[in-house]
């Protein structure tokens, strides 16, 4: 990929597609932000006063970001909390780069770390 003149692999396009249409709404990139401006996990109440969308809504966003591992989940008794995934946040910039034809200055690797899932 690194100064190759052809696109990217597909696998990596798929992978930087599902990204990108994980972001390609306007609710996602406000619970994005938030989260990442935030610093510290929040629940689904606290985010939906913070956007200022319903209930159901934010669930729904928050589940199509934690599939791309945007957003993390992290269960304390029967709440569940939410934080961004500062790994693919890090990645998110190369992705761009390496889409638009820059070189990128290090490959994404943005696999779950241990702990992350359920």
């Amino acid at each position: 990929m690194n100064g190759e003149k052809g696109p990217l692999d597909r696998p990596t396009a798929v992978e930087y597609a599902s990204w990108f249409k994980a972001l390609a709404d306007a609710t996602r990139v406000q619970i994005v932000s938030l989260l990442a401006r935030r610093g510290a996990p929040m629940s689904v109440g606290e985010i939906v006063e913070a956007v200022d969308v319903g209930q159901s809504t934010v669930s729904a966003h928050l589940k199509i970001l934690s599939e791309v591992r945007f957003v993390l989940v992290e269960r304390q008794g029967t709440s569940a909390f939410y934080r961004i995934n500062d790994a693919c946040v890090e990645c998110f910039p190369s992705a761009a780069d390496l889409v638009m034809g820059r070189p990128a200055p290090a490959p994404p690797v943005c696999a779950p770390t241990q702990g992350e899932r359920r």
